[in-house]
């Protein structure tokens, strides 16, 4: 059976499983946009396989991602996550966590859900973009920009313009699958 052509940085197996069930793939629930954005603001500095590594202990800490929980979460709480080994242990990756529950929850209030907020950056659909090779893949995009300045006028953290498009990558907004991997045609 011939092997699966996948974007080049999905090679280890925990990336490959991601890649292929969830990388580019349209997300529009709250929840699990939250979670993404919790999840790229604690990769800064990192690598994506240690977030992954890590991503069910961040589920069970921050309470499945469900940012009314998580925006209560007290000094004591948050210190008890920086002695947690399951996650990325930052003290100012762990407070802008809840200062961007807090954050959602206001966009949640003003455009009615998270998912409004966030898609609005691409018009509500998928960018497709048509990459051959990863080099071509830009970090950043005028899209991502905004999106920054707009969640950090809103009180978020961890939203640089970098981190703005790896998170518009993985929950859909832009497709930047390589064009000879076989998720490409999928995440259209």
């Amino acid at each position: 059976m011939p092997q699966r052509i996948r974007c080049a940085w999905a090679a280890r197996p925990l990336l490959a499983e991601y890649h292929d069930r969830e990388w580019g793939v349209p997300v529009h629930d709250d929840r699990t946009l939250f979670e993404f954005l919790i999840l790229e603001g604690a990769q800064a500095g990192l690598n994506w396989l240690t977030v992954l590594q890590k991503r069910e202990s961040y589920r069970q800490a921050f309470a499945g991602f469900d940012p009314a929980q998580v925006a209560r979460f007290s000094a004591a709480e948050q210190a008890k996550l920086l002695a947690n080994p399951g996650i990325i242990r930052n003290r100012l990756k762990v407070a802008a966590a809840v200062d961007n529950a807090r954050a959602a929850l206001a966009a949640q209030q003003e455009f009615g859900s998270l998912d409004a907020c966030l898609w609005r950056f691409v018009g509500g659909k998928p960018m497709r973009n048509s990459w051959r090779s990863p080099a071509e893949i830009p970090a950043a995009t005028k899209e991502s920009e905004r999106m920054s300045k707009d969640l950090k006028r809103r009180g978020f953290r961890f939203v640089g313009s970098t981190i703005c498009y790896a998170f518009m990558q993985a929950v859909g907004m832009v497709n930047d699958h390589e064009t000879g991997c076989f998720r490409y045609g999928a995440c259209g």
